[in-house]
């Protein structure tokens, strides 16, 4: 079992920057691929970023103003965020596992509780 925890989400005007964290717990030597989701409501969960083995992806969405992380020394992940828009607001999740696809919720066997972000205009 692994358990997630994330922090840091918080309310932004449009341009700015936050940085989400994870703390990860529990049997982190199974996990092959580490990532993020969001939700907003209404819509689907969708891939934001992954890493791992095989490399690290990012949703076309995002591309050039996130950045997925992950310490493995402390057992954390983060997701830092820049040049938000309006239309990045969502619940945030940590998710890990071993997905057959790096951006698809399927696969992911463990999930945190979700962080709030919200970017105002």
């Amino acid at each position: 079992q692994v358990q997630l925890v994330e922090s840091g989400g918080g309310s932004v005007q449009a341009g700015g920057s936050l940085r989400l964290s994870c703390a990860a717990s529990g049997n982190t030597a199974s996990v092959a691929r580490w990532a993020w989701f969001r939700q907003a409501p209404g819509k689907e969960r969708e891939g934001v970023a992954s890493i791992g083995t095989g490399g690290t992806y990012y949703a076309d969405s995002v591309k050039g103003r996130f950045t997925i992380s992950r310490d493995y020394a402390k057992n954390m992940l983060y997701l830092q965020m820049n040049s938000l828009k309006p239309e990045d607001t969502a619940m945030y999740y940590c998710a890990a596992g071993r997905p057959l696809y790096a951006l698809r919720a399927n696969g992911y066997n463990y999930w945190g509780q979700g962080t709030q972000v919200t970017v105002s205009s």
